[in-house]
């Protein structure tokens, strides 16, 4: 994997319009680049590009849901349209959760976890490859998880979507080495974001953890560097090698914290 300059780079960030896409973007417009920005939220794009109007770089948007294929196509159609078929990077960002246990869940919830999670993403970059293989130092980000890594109870279905994404990425990777494209894997920790304040169920703001602005910080070095994948805390690295070497001693840890946590629930 190479290293590159983020200046003057063509990247499309999806779920750009709070939390760790946010601040990505921003950072990426702050240095130098031309962003294309994806979300849901049009109030939210617009503000954003009123903040960055006087970068050095540039943000437009388009807005809808990364899950629609016809909304996947307007964004391929877009780049071919005005950056002449061209783009650097594109960094898969967009997710939801779920925050209960899997019997208490239904299809539906499965369904959209997996879909804006990890299908979309897959739908993003099948259709962004075209783009990719026109630059010069290409490259795709994919934001997973470290529950991409070690699962943890009563996240099942966020857990499956993350560790889904970590597999294809793995092997994407490989696959397109030859071409030159790199696959950089950024699993972040606990994010103080509005990620927890959206979730499908289960949850509401998240007051710890690293900051978004620190995540996106970090994934644009391993970008820079090339890194191949990076784990954002030093918790996190700590339960993928207890779960590595140990993984019977952390299951017992697990459950004992979950049945911890169902007995404090049952009190409230």
């Amino acid at each position: 994997m190479g290293s590159r300059k983020l200046s003057g780079q063509r990247v499309v960030v999806t779920g750009a319009s709070s939390g760790i896409g946010r601040a990505m973007a921003s950072q990426l417009v702050q240095g130098g680049n031309h962003v294309l920005a994806l979300a849901r939220r049009e109030e939210r794009l617009l503000e954003l590009q009123s903040e960055l109007a006087e970068a050095d770089g540039s943000l437009l948007y388009l807005t809808g849901d990364v899950t629609s294929e016809e909304y996947r196509q307007s964004v391929s159609d877009w780049i071919e349209e005005h950056w002449n078929g061209v783009l650097d990077v594109l960094v898969n960002n967009a997710g939801v959760g779920s925050i209960r246990p899997f019997a208490e869940s239904d299809e539906a919830t499965l369904r959209k976890v997996m879909e804006v999670n990890f299908f979309a993403a897959l739908g993003l970059i099948r259709l962004s490859l075209q783009h990719l293989r026109c630059s010069r130092s290409p490259v795709i980000c994919n934001v997973a998880s470290v529950l991409g890594h070690t699962a943890m109870p009563a996240k099942s279905e966020y857990c499956a979507s993350k560790f889904a994404m970590h597999g294809f990425s793995d092997a994407l990777r490989i696959e397109l080495a030859l071409e030159g494209i790199d696959v950089v894997l950024v699993s972040p920790s606990t994010t103080r974001s509005e990620f927890f304040a959206s979730v499908i169920s289960g949850a509401s703001k998240q007051t710890k953890g690293m900051s978004a602005d620190k995540v996106a910080s970090h994934a644009l070095k391993a970008i820079e560097k090339g890194k191949r994948e990076v784990l954002l805390s030093w918790a996190g690295r700590c339960l993928v090698i207890a779960d590595r070497f140990m993984p019977a001693m952390l299951s017992r840890l697990l459950l004992r914290w979950y049945r911890h946590r169902l007995i404090s629930e049952s009190e409230d």
